[in-house]
């Protein structure tokens, strides 16, 4: 069972598995059309789409009409409908891929835990890796036999942004920012319009986690990077701009040997949504 990441050749001979499920998960927040295209244009063999925006969050506002972020996480029950018609089943080993260092696959990674699928990973260094490697792509399409997922107990934890606002006096919990240094700063107001971060969060933008190839560092180096800036990870809490990113650094934690912090979904997003919520802005 690969359970964080899987390398290019690992994954290549298991194309033809039938308990192996591949999936695709490309984006451009800017180009909501591009993760469709580029999958048509070519993807590994037996792959199906995963698409960010309505396979792997639900609507942006809740039944009362309140905002709860640009990617919130979708109903379990619609989720798992999700999974099922990829045909996933409870013995299945799941694949995620992107193009992006793993930034949009490891939410796929996160919401499958989520439902307490352990049996999830990341092919790393993405579709580069699977190039460099002598792989090649395809344009068919496949179809699976509807799958038997089980709901289970979650493998992760979540917090809510009552939670975070109640740890402003608290100061229980570390929040941990995956933006980039820039929007954390509050200096890039063509992405963030409200720009900033929660008082009191520290920084670590997702892509200091890979190496320069954009595979993932090896874990030792992620434990001796990720400590200072995490703490205790059971009280530590992942965010980033709209809850994406945030499981890349989750990801990595996992992969340091540092498990057990949370998410918080709504994120960044959620948070500046509301202008009662305090903006800290410059450096951590």
């Amino acid at each position: 069972m690969h359970t964080t990441l899987i390398d290019a050749n690992t994954l290549a001979q298991h194309l033809d598995d039938r308990q192996w499920v591949i999936l695709d998960c490309r984006h451009d927040l800017m180009n909501p059309a591009f993760g469709r295209d580029a999958f048509a244009e070519g993807h590994i063999q037996n792959a199906q789409f995963a698409n960010i925006d309505t396979d792997l969050s639900g609507p942006k506002k809740d039944a009362d009409g309140v905002f709860r972020g640009r990617h919130p996480l979708p109903e379990r029950a619609t989720l798992l409908e999700t999974l099922r018609r990829w045909g996933i089943n409870d013995d299945t080993q799941v694949v995620a891929y992107d193009a992006h260092g793993g930034m949009y696959a490891a939410r796929l990674w996160w919401l499958l835990r989520w439902v307490g699928h352990g049996a999830v990973a990341v092919l790393d260094g993405g579709l580069a890796a699977w190039s460099a490697a002598g792989q090649s792509l395809v344009t068919t399409s496949t179809e699976r036999p509807r799958g038997k997922l089980a709901d289970k107990a979650p493998l992760v934890r979540t917090v809510t942004v009552g939670e975070l606002l109640d740890n402003l006096d608290a100061k229980r919990l570390q929040v941990v920012d995956a933006r980039a240094n820039d929007r954390f700063r509050g200096e890039n107001e063509t992405i963030d319009p409200v720009g900033g971060h929660i008082p009191g969060a520290r920084n670590r933008f997702f892509k200091d986690n890979l190496q320069a190839d954009g595979r993932f560092k090896e874990p030792a180096v992620l434990k001796q990077e990720l400590a200072p800036t995490v703490g205790a990870p059971a009280s530590a809490v992942m965010q980033c701009g709209s809850g994406v990113t945030a499981c890349h650094n989750l990801l990595a934690l996992e992969i340091a040997g540092l498990p057990g912090a949370a998410l918080y979904p709504g994120s960044w997003s959620e948070w500046c949504a509301d202008s009662t919520r305090p903006v800290a802005t410059g450096p951590a």
